[in-house]
């Protein structure tokens, strides 16, 4: 019996030893080989052959061990759910990355919470988690999975706002715009907005020298307010044709550009991760209504349409950018809860692609890989656009022809979708999908291994 990973390391080593061996034999069978009598040449060979294997024989004999002695567990199933555990439907790992007790909450799906680690440290995950009733930003290392708090505000902070470059993370308390460094946690005041203009930031450009947002007419809040169920407040603030208007600040001037104003509902704010000054906006409001998908060149406002609707209640939405910055990916229907695509399209040339999915593979959203190779989605309960009868996983969706072949990795029969949704990420090193979930009872950050 393999008491230890040093026992299973060395008869994985033994293993490819004798394998090695007999297929060394088999190609000079026409005489007996042995060790002592291998030609010098390819002795040498086999030594080094042998070494490099070593350490992988090694790695993978580990993980095999530690995996095999988590509990297989239906994703949900008990309460408390253990920090780590094999999802008795998909066999992948699952393992908690807030280890407290507080209720966690990982950023929406097109929101960038990640600043690569230093050195051999581990990269960087920004979040939200509540301190005393209040949501706070704190920052995990995903190596060691340690938290730390950066802010400790008394008012309502909101934004999930992170810029790689300069190590910060963005958020508004009021009219108050504010930045925290993730390695000094130290805070600092960025830019207060005027009394004629009190709007939010929504994104930080790949330089970190713009902030982007959008202001609206007062009214849209008393419409929200009135009744801030979204089955309501949809169709009204829609309909109210408010104005609106996007613009940018400077962060090391505090000059405000008003760049585009419209009677759209306009949302979704980002910036391209690789352009500068390429910002990407939403027409909000019901789907099927809507020509949804802009950009705008902030240096040159001239807002140019990404996806024209061509059928009856065609709907694209919950848009994204490619991590090259060169492809917008979206939730295509064509028409709605009929046709279900994923697709995407090259804001230089205008080009489409598509990828087909059945019902029960959609996801409220999707996000692509670091290595653009694949696409994770969060799946959706029956009420949701797709009403799909068996939706409720976490997925890994890999491209092939025109389809998506699409892999389980999570159980999420026991999650509730309303309010919650998972919003899917990617680790930066591509083996993870992290996504938030309440199958604990409460709000919490997961990740699965691919």
């Amino acid at each position: 019996m393999l008491q230890n990973d040093a026992d299973l390391a060395y008869t994985g080593n033994l293993f490819i030893c004798h394998t090695f061996m007999m297929n060394y034999s088999f190609l000079n069978n026409s005489h007996s080989v042995t060790l002592f009598s291998i030609n010098p040449f390819v002795y040498s060979f086999m030594i080094k052959y042998l070494l490099l294997l070593i350490p992988v024989i090694f790695l993978a004999c580990q993980g095999s061990s530690e995996k095999s002695k988590l509990p297989e567990i239906q994703s949900g199933s008990i309460q408390p759910m253990p920090d780590q555990w094999i999802d008795a439907d998909t066999k992948h790992r699952i393992f908690r990355i807030g280890r407290d007790s507080a209720e966690n909450r990982s950023f929406y799906f097109h929101n960038n919470p990640f600043i690569p680690g230093k050195g051999d440290d581990g990269d960087l995950m920004v979040y939200y988690s509540k301190v005393d009733g209040n949501n706070q930003l704190f920052v995990v290392n995903l190596k060691t999975l340690k938290s730390e708090q950066l802010t400790n505000h008394n008012h309502r902070i909101r934004g999930e706002i992170v810029n790689p470059k300069l190590r910060e993370a963005f958020y508004q308390s009021r009219d108050s715009v504010f930045a925290v460094n993730v390695d000094t946690k130290e805070n600092r005041l960025v830019y207060v907005f005027p009394e004629d203009f009190k709007a939010g930031i929504s994104a930080v450009n790949s330089t970190g020298e713009l902030m982007a947002g959008s202001w609206s007419a007062p009214i849209k809040d008393s419409i929200y307010r009135a009744d801030p169920r979204k089955s309501s407040y949809f169709e009204s603030i829609y309909e109210a044709k408010i104005p609106h208007t996007v613009f940018t600040v400077n962060i090391n001037t505090g000059i405000l550009n008003k760049i585009h104003s419209d009677t759209a509902w306009i949302n979704h704010i980002q910036f391209s991760p690789i352009d500068p000054k390429l910002l990407m906006f939403a027409h909000e409001g019901p789907w099927h209504k809507v020509d949804r998908i802009w950009t705008v060149d902030v240096t040159n406002p001239n807002p140019k349409l990404m996806h024209q609707r061509e059928v009856y209640r065609e709907i694209a939405g919950h848009e994204f950018f490619s991590k090259d910055g060169k492809t917008i990916w979206y939730d295509l229907q064509k028409p709605r809860e009929v046709n279900f695509f994923l697709a995407g399209v090259n804001i230089e040339t205008g080009k489409k692609t598509m990828y087909e999915l059945q019902s029960d593979q959609w996801s409220i959203h999707f996000n692509i890989s670091p290595d653009q190779q694949s696409f994770a989605g969060d799946g959706g309960d029956s009420t949701q656009v797709a009403h799909a009868k068996n939706g409720r996983w976490i997925y890994h969706h890999v491209p092939k022809d025109d389809t998506l072949i699409s892999e389980k990795l999570v159980n999420m029969s026991t999650h509730n979708y309303r309010p919650l949704e998972p919003n899917v990420h990617f680790s930066p090193d591509g083996k993870w999908v992290i996504f938030r979930s309440d199958m604990d009872g409460k709000s919490e950050i997961y990740g699965v291994e691919l």
